[in-house]
C-alpha cells in the first residue's frame, strides 16, 4: 500500500515536471522563432485599450504563457516602454489568451490519442536544430516542447488515476458547501503559485476531472483559484523594480482576485451559465465545460473592468505612491533580472532603451561645455554638473554591462543573441569612454574660459566652438542611427566626417604652433592644443560607436 502511494506520487511529480518542461520549451521555441516581433508588438501599443487587450490575447496565445506575457509587461513598464494604462489592457488580454491552453489540452488530450505522434514530433524538432543556416531551426524547441507537453499529459493521465479512498476525500470536500468552495480556490491558488503555471494547473484539473476524480463544482473552484496563483510571476518580477512596475503587478493581483471573488459570489448561476452554453451534461463532457468556464470567466472579468482602466490606474497610484528617496542620485537599472522563461531578445529591447538614455546623458555633457563658452561665469557650475553626469554614466556602464553578461548566459540565448549582447557591451563601454573624454575636456574648458584674455581671443574661441559643434552634431547623428540603423551611404558619410575631424585637428594644431612661434602666451596655447586633442579623441569615440551600431 505504502509503495503504491510512493510510486504514484513519484509518477505524478515526474509527469508534472515533464509537462512543465514541455510548456517551457514550447514557449521558448515560439519566442525564438518569432524573433523580436512579439516584443516590438508590445512596445508599439498605443493608448487604445481594446488594441492593448487584443495584443495581450495574441501574444499569450502564441507563447502559451500568461506568466511570460505579464513578466514582459512588468519589464516594459519598468523600462518606461509602456505606460501603466497600456499595461493594464495587456494584462486583461493575457488572462483571456492563457485559456487557449485549456482548449488545446481538452481537445487534443482527451478527444484524440496523439501519444504515438509525440516521439516522431520530438524527433522532427531535434533534427531541425541542425539546420542552423535556416530560420526554421529556431522553431526546433517549439516542436520538441509540444511533444514533451503531450507526453507529460499522457503520463499525468495514468498517474492521476486515484483509488476509491482519494475519490471519497474529494467527495467530502465537495459536500462542504462554502467551505469546500473556499478550499478548492486555495488549492488552485497555492499549487499554481508553486508550479508557476496556471496552464499546467488547468491541465491537471482537466485530467483529474476526465478520470472522474474531480467533480464539476470542485474543478471549477480550483480553476478559479489558479487565476489568483498565476499572479506570482508578475509579483516576483516587480521586486526591486520601479514604482510603476510594482503598480502593474498590483493591478494584476487585484484584477484576478476581484474577478474570482465576483465569480464565487454568483457561483451557482455562473456554473448554470456554462451548462447552458456547453451541450450535454457536465459528467458527459466535463473537459469542455472546464475549458469554457476558464474562457468565459476571463472574458467577463475583462468586459467588467475594461471601461475603468483609467480609474484602476488612479487607484494603483494611490495604493503605491511615488517615493522621493534616492531620486536620480545614483543609477538604478530599470530592467528585470534575466528570467530563464523569457526570450533573450526581450532584454535586448529593454537595454536599447537604457543605452539611449545613456547617450542622452553624454549629449547633456556636450551641452554643458557649449554653455560654458557662451556663459563663462557659469563654467564652474557646468563643470560640477559634468562631473556628476560622468559618475552617473560610469554607474550606468557597470550596471548595463553586468546585466548584458547575465543575458548572454541565459539558456535560451543563441549565438546571434550573444553576439548582439557583446556589441551592446562594446557600445556602452565606448559611451563611457566618451563621457570620460568629455569630462576631461570640460575641466580644460573651465580653465580656458576663466582666463582674462579669453574674450580678447575671440577667433581662437570660435575655432574651438565650431570644432566642438562638429563633433557634437556627429554624435547626435550617431544617436539617431542607433535607434533606426545605418545605411551604407550614411556609414560612408560618417567616415568622411571622422576624417574631416582628424584633418581639422591638424590644421588647428599647426595654427597654434605658428602663434607660439610669433610669441603667443604658452600657457593659453597649451590649453588650446589640449582642448583640440580632447575634442578629436571624443570624435574617435563617436566614430567607434558608429562602427559598432
Amino acid at each position: 500500500m505504502v509503495m503504491d502511494v510512493i510510486s504514484q506520487t513519484v509518477g505524478f511529480v515526474g509527469s508534472l515536471c515533464l509537462l512543465l518542461f514541455g510548456m517551457n520549451m514550447l514557449s521558448n521555441g515560439i519566442q525564438k522563432g518569432a524573433g523580436n516581433g512579439l516584443q516590438k508588438l508590445l512596445g508599439k501599443i498605443t493608448g487604445n485599450r481594446f488594441y492593448a487587450v487584443l495584443t495581450g490575447i495574441g501574444v499569450t496565445a502564441i507563447i502559451q504563457s500568461s506568466g511570460a506575457t505579464t513578466v514582459m509587461v512588468v519589464s516594459f513598464v519598468n523600462a518606461e516602454i509602456l505606460t501603466l494604462e497600456q499595461a493594464i489592457g495587456v494584462i486583461f488580454g493575457a488572462n483571456i489568451g492563457t485559456t487557449v491552453t485549456a482548449w488545446i489540452v481538452s481537445f487534443f488530450g482527451f478527444s484524440f490519442s496523439i501519444s504515438a505522434m509525440a516521439i516522431p514530433l520530438f524527433g522532427f524538432g531535434y533534427i531541425l536544430k541542425f539546420f542552423k543556416k535556416y530560420p526554421i531551426h529556431n522553431f526546433a524547441e517549439c516542436f520538441m516542447g509540444f511533444a514533451l507537453l503531450f507526453m507529460g499529459l499522457g503520463l499525468l493521465k495514468e498517474s492521476l488515476t486515484l483509488g476509491p479512498a482519494a475519490g471519497r476525500v474529494f467527495t467530502v470536500i465537495n459536500n462542504w458547501g462554502i467551505g469546500g468552495i473556499v478550499l478548492g480556490v486555495l488549492i488552485g491558488a497555492l499549487i499554481t503559485a508553486l508550479i508557476h503555471s496556471s496552464s499546467a494547473m488547468t491541465a491537471i484539473v482537466l485530467t483529474m476531472a476526465a478520470n472522474g476524480t474531480l467533480s464539476w463544482e470542485l474543478s471549477a473552484t480550483i480553476v478559479l483559484g489558479s487565476n489568483i496563483g498565476s499572479t506570482v510571476d508578475a509579483v516576483m518580477s516587480s521586486f526591486g523594480a520601479t514604482v510603476n512596475a510594482r503598480r502593474t503587478a498590483f493591478v494584476h493581483v487585484a484584477f484576478n482576485v476581484t474577478g474570482t471573488l465576483i465569480a464565487l459570489s454568483i457561483f451557482k448561476p455562473f456554473l448554470n451559465l456554462i451548462d447552458l452554453i456547453v451541450p450535454l451534461e457536465p459528467a458527459g463532457n466535463i473537459t469542455t465545460h472546464i475549458a469554457m468556464l476558464h474562457t468565459v470567466f476571463n472574458i467577463c472579468a475583462t468586459v467588467i473592468f475594461l471601461p475603468s482602466v483609467n480609474q484602476i490606474a488612479a487607484i494603483a497610484r494611490k495604493v503605491i505612491p511615488e517615493t522621493q528617496s534616492g531620486k536620480d542620485e545614483h543609477y538604478r537599472l530599470p530592467a528585470i533580472l534575466p528570467h530563464s522563461r523569457m526570450s533573450a531578445e526581450l532584454y535586448s529591447y529593454q537595454i536599447h532603451a537604457e543605452i539611449s538614455k545613456m547617450s542622452a546623458k553624454v549629449m547633456e555633457m556636450f551641452d554643458s561645455i557649449c554653455n560654458s563658452f557662451m556663459n563663462p561665469q557659469n563654467a564652474e557650475n557646468e563643470n560640477q554638473h559634468v562631473k556628476y553626469l560622468e559618475n552617473y554614466i560610469d554607474e550606468m556602464n557597470a550596471a548595463i554591462s553586468e546585466f548584458l553578461q547575465k543575458c548572454a548566459r541565459l539558456p535560451n540565448a543563441n549565438h546571434n543573441d550573444r553576439k548582439h549582447f557583446s556589441k551592446l557591451i562594446h557600445i556602452t563601454d565606448t559611451l563611457e569612454n566618451l563621457s570620460d573624454e568629455t569630462c576631461s575636456l570640460m575641466h580644460t574648458v573651465q580653465k580656458y574660459v576663466s582666463n582674462e584674455s579669453y574674450k580678447q581671443n575671440s577667433d581662437r574661441s570660435k575655432e574651438i566652438e565650431d570644432y566642438l559643434e562638429r563633433v557634437r552634431i556627429f554624435y547626435e547623428q550617431v544617436c539617431v542611427y542607433f535607434t533606426i540603423g545605418f545605411t551604407e551611404e550614411e556609414k560612408h558619410s560618417g567616415e568622411e566626417i571622422e576624417q574631416k575631424i582628424d584633418a581639422t585637428k591638424k590644421e588647428l594644431k599647426r595654427a597654434s604652433s605658428k602663434r607660439l612661434e610669433a610669441g603667443a602666451d604658452v600657457k593659453e596655447e597649451l590649453q588650446y592644443i589640449d582642448m583640440v586633442r580632447k575634442i578629436e579623441r571624443a570624435g574617435d569615440c563617436v566614430y567607434a560607436i558608429m562602427q559598432s551600431v
